[in-house]
């Protein structure tokens, strides 16, 4: 069975990379400590993860990326569409996919996904790290 577990981004990024044209990993670009502990867990789980960006979709540990600014609440209804497509897509191989979050911080945006998705079947939500494993 293939599983990945997911969060979605934060605000909190590394503000010395704004502008500076520089693509990291998403290790290296978001500093909440939410993500991090969520990117530590993973490791040490030794499981594939990956971040929901409101900018790039979804964004693979490896992969990288140049910092940006994009609140949830600013997506277009073009961009939305174009966000699901690409989870759609980027995760459609994926038997389960676990969407760690946190319940009473679960943006309105993340819950929309998840509901327009064709993978929605397959999404379980988690809400503590212990459960990605």
């Amino acid at each position: 069975m293939k599983k990945i577990y997911l969060t979605h981004c934060s605000k909190t990024k590394d503000d010395s990379l704004e502008n500076s044209g520089v693509a990291v990993l998403p290790e290296e670009l978001y500093q909440s400590k939410v993500i991090q502990r969520f990117i530590k867990r993973c490791q040490e789980q030794k499981v594939e993860w990956a971040i929901f960006s409101d900018l790039y979709g979804v964004w693979f540990s490896g992969e990288r990326h140049e910092w940006y600014e994009k609140d949830p609440s600013k997506v277009s209804d073009e961009e939305f569409q174009r966000l699901v497509t690409n989870f759609d897509q980027r995760l459609k191989d994926y038997d389960v996919i676990y969407f760690y979050h946190n319940p009473g911080r679960f943006h309105s945006l993340y819950k929309r996904l998840i509901k327009k998705s064709t993978l929605k079947d397959k999404i379980k939500m988690i809400s503590h790290l212990s459960d990605i494993k």
